[in-house]
């Protein structure tokens, strides 16, 4: 049955298709009888041939770009339609998805520098997602131990320990491997965080950028939290990681004040941890002196955290794992897209200096009997139709025309046009003769409106064609205030008086007539008259 559709749909195409020939062909004899009644019987041939030539040219010129301009729109549909993507069935899936959508981020980049920063980045996540290693970043105040208590899990010496505050300048790295886990565990000792000075703090911003590439993270504290420290840990669990915090030292209080310690950091970071997650441990107790015999150094007191560490990555370890490298190709993504924002918006920008001024331009040069100015410059379906494009939003040019109709009543219903006008004949009245004043405030105020109304369309775009919840008089009147603060409107004063003032002033004067020189006056009073 459906061999028998096949072929009778088959039949159906060639059988339009010999009569679109065939009408094609009577066409083409219609014309050749036509031309030979009109022309003689040499000319017909010529005539037809430059013709096909000029049909096929027009065919060529309006319609290729069409078709480009098609494919591209499909192509992007194609690339941006969900249903086209498989949903993700894992954290991996969505992290391989994440990196995709940030190759076509750097394709749309057009900032070489930020395009290869990006990149970098980029190529630095999917190794992360290939990496064997689930990483622990040990993460704390300065010489609150950590160094020590990797050293402990270690069973070996990795770093200065005793020193003053600041001793870890910089990260490093160690590797062990916890029984029974197939993956190996790479422990990260990060400098301190909450020193003084230009160091500390940057050292402090080194640590934060390991933590946010850790699987888990371990906080050592000495003590209850101070106010700083608690203000750390919360930043920490933002980051969307597992955090485990470690009380050290406790081998310098009995036993009473460490169930108080315990109880009350429990209490303080109930929001984010859980009770066994808040862990005592005690990672170089102190030595215990012998008289007339050397100190005795008893063992490191970690095995409460050894045994919790061992459960949470035993069972959770790879989706620590797989959400660690999700949440970094989320936040590449983030800034792929910011990066692309600014693109948009600096070139957004571009093209409306450039309306501005072509509108201030157009009505100084034709200046109108009133105040319309919206028809003229402040609302321009053109530049709508470029930003839009900008923000990858193809509008037609009747959509472009509402939205420009839109803006312009906004503008006057909310006094802008008058207030604009008032402003700006105000500002250039000190600078200008009577003669130029007119036309001067109706060129600048034009394109003072155009700026106005391009930045609302920019927040326009930006909001995905939506105006929010106050509509476009909160846009409009949002804009209006920002450009009437006293920097930005003496920056476009500034601008304005090169590219539209001085020009009219230059004008002005090659119409006046030319002053009398010397021999002229020596005429003049040849003639009996007197220079005045």
């Amino acid at each position: 049955m459906k061999g028998s559709t096949r072929w009778i749909l088959f039949g159906a195409a060639g059988l339009i298709a010999l009569m679109v020939i065939g009408l094609v062909l009577q066409g083409i004899r219609n014309l050749l009888w036509d031309l030979s009644y009109w022309l003689p019987p040499w000319l017909v041939g010529p005539v037809l041939l430059i013709g096909t030539v000029l049909l096929v040219a027009v065919v060529i010129q309006v319609g290729l770009p069409w078709l480009r301009k098609w494919g591209t729109q499909r192509q992007r549909r194609a690339a941006s339609s969900p249903q086209d993507r498989p949903a993700p069935t894992s954290s991996r899936d969505a992290a391989e998805q994440s990196l995709s959508s940030v190759d076509r981020l750097l394709e749309r980049l057009q900032n070489n520098v930020a395009r290869e920063s990006l990149l970098q980045e980029r190529q630095r996540v999917a190794r992360e997602l290939e990496r064997g290693d689930l990483v622990l970043v040990v993460f704390g105040t300065g010489s609150s131990g950590k160094t020590s208590l990797i050293r402990a899990l270690l069973k070996e010496i990795v770093g200065d320990v005793g020193a003053a505050m600041g001793s870890t300048s910089e990260s490093r790295s160690y590797r062990l491997r916890l029984k029974g886990l197939e993956r190996g565990v790479l422990l990260v000792d990060t400098p301190g965080i909450l020193e003084a000075g230009q160091e500390g703090r940057g050292r402090e911003q080194e640590a934060r950028r390991q933590a946010s590439r850790a699987d888990l993270m371990i906080v050592v504290v000495d003590g209850d939290l101070r106010k700083s420290e608690l203000n750390v840990v919360q930043s920490l669990s933002g980051l969307g990681k597992r955090l485990v915090l470690v009380l050290n030292k406790c081998d310098l209080r009995g036993e009473e004040e460490e169930r108080r310690l315990l109880q009350l950091l429990r209490q303080r970071c109930a929001e984010w941890l859980q009770p066994n997650d808040v862990i005592p441990a005690s990672a170089r107790p102190q030595s215990l002196p012998r008289p007339g015999q050397r100190p005795v150094q008893p063992p490191a007191e970690i095995g409460l955290l050894v045994r919790r560490l061992a459960a949470l990555l035993h069972a959770d370890g790879e989706e620590l794992l797989a959400d660690n490298i999700l949440l970094q190709c989320r936040d590449l993504g983030s800034a792929g897209r910011d990066l692309l924002d600014r693109q948009r918006t600096d070139e957004a920008q571009r093209i409306i200096d450039r309306y501005t001024w072509i509108s201030a331009g157009v009505v100084a040069a034709t200046p109108l009997p009133g105040v319309d100015l919206l028809g003229t410059a402040a609302v321009n379906a053109q530049m709508v139709m470029e930003v839009g494009a900008v923000y990858g939003i193809q509008l037609t040019r009747s959509r472009a025309q509402e939205l420009a109709v839109s803006v312009g009543r906004t503008l006057a219903g909310l006094g802008v046009v008058k207030g604009g006008v008032a402003l700006i004949g105000t500002a250039l009245s000190v600078n200008l003769p009577t003669l130029l004043l007119g036309r001067a405030v109706q060129g600048v105020a034009a394109g003072w409106l155009t700026r106005i109304a391009g930045a609302s369309f920019m927040t326009y775009f930006q909001q995905d064609q939506d105006w929010g919840d106050g509509g476009v008089q909160d846009v409009v009147q949002h804009h209006y205030e920002l450009n009437q603060r006293d920097r930005s409107l003496q920056d476009f004063l500034q601008a304005a008086l090169r590219r539209v003032v001085e020009p009219l002033q230059q004008e002005a004067n090659k119409r006046l007539p030319p002053r009398p020189g010397p021999r002229a006056a020596e005429d003049a009073s040849d003639r009996g008259y007197r220079e005045p």
